[in-house]
């Protein structure tokens, strides 16, 4: 055997051996875009959790202070009419004031991790094209480098 044809036969076998390294990085990279796509969309489920459990929270002592307030405004004697009436009535209204912010900041960090699972995604997409890309070259050019040896 010639010493090209051994040359072009150990240029295809680097050729092939590059297209499947290649692959396999492509591969890689997609299972890995996954994966923290994944771990991204579990920590939203979580944050809009913790975030709807504040927010009852928030709602049971509120109730607390307005039943509270009530017995108290009863014990006095006073009729729940004028400051116990708009005081009652603050409670409520900062209740609901504080509730929209806890379910604003749910929001805000559910699109937050919804936009980083979909930013992984499309990460690990163009590393994994990128990788084929450079599969399929590596593999012409392997092809190409044996054919001019052989001729």
């Amino acid at each position: 055997m010639s010493y090209m044809a051994v040359a072009a036969g150990a240029s295809a076998v680097s050729g092939i051996m590059g297209y499947k390294g290649n692959m396999a990085s492509a591969k890689a990279a997609r299972q890995v875009g996954e994966y923290n796509a994944i771990l991204a969309e579990q920590e939203r489920d979580l944050l809009v959790r913790q975030k709807t459990q504040q927010e009852s929270n928030m709602r049971k002592q509120s109730n607390k202070l307005v039943g509270a307030q009530r017995v108290a405004t009863a014990a006095s004697g006073i009729q729940m009419a004028g400051s116990p009436l708009d005081a009652l009535a603050d409670t409520f209204f900062n209740t609901e004031l504080d509730a929209l912010n806890i379910r604003f900041a749910r929001d805000i960090d559910e699109l937050n991790k919804t936009s980083e699972a979909a930013l992984a995604r499309a990460s690990a997409s163009a590393r994994s094209s990128a990788y084929q890309t450079q599969a399929y070259s590596t593999l012409l050019s392997g092809g190409s480098r044996s054919a001019q040896l052989l001729a």
